[in-house]
């Protein structure tokens, strides 16, 4: 199983776990979506520049990104749980937006 296989498992995972929950606490809470993206953000910056200058500078970005899954999968969440459900939409059109 390749990176990508996994940070789309882990994401499915957390939008069923999303959709699980009752509708009233994402009402009540709405995410702060700037905030969870610079989080995200502040955290691939950090995870690239603790990394060695060794390797390539794709690898190196890769492995930032592998490191803050946790950052970026909240935040798709709650951007996702922001946007109507539209039932008249097909699932191609969902994933070009």
């Amino acid at each position: 199983m390749n990176s990508r296989t996994a940070h789309v498992q882990v994401l499915v995972l957390v939008l069923t776990l999303v959709g699980v929950g009752p509708a009233s606490a994402l009402a009540a809470e709405p995410a702060d979506l700037p905030a969870l993206e610079r989080a995200w953000h502040s955290c691939v910056r950090e995870a690239y520049d603790s990394q060695q200058d060794r390797g390539s500078r794709a690898g190196r970005e890769r492995n930032a990104l592998d490191e803050c899954t946790s950052h970026e999968d909240a935040y798709v969440a709650a951007l996702m749980a922001t946007r109507p459900g539209d039932a008249d939409a097909d699932v191609n059109g969902w994933a070009r937006t």
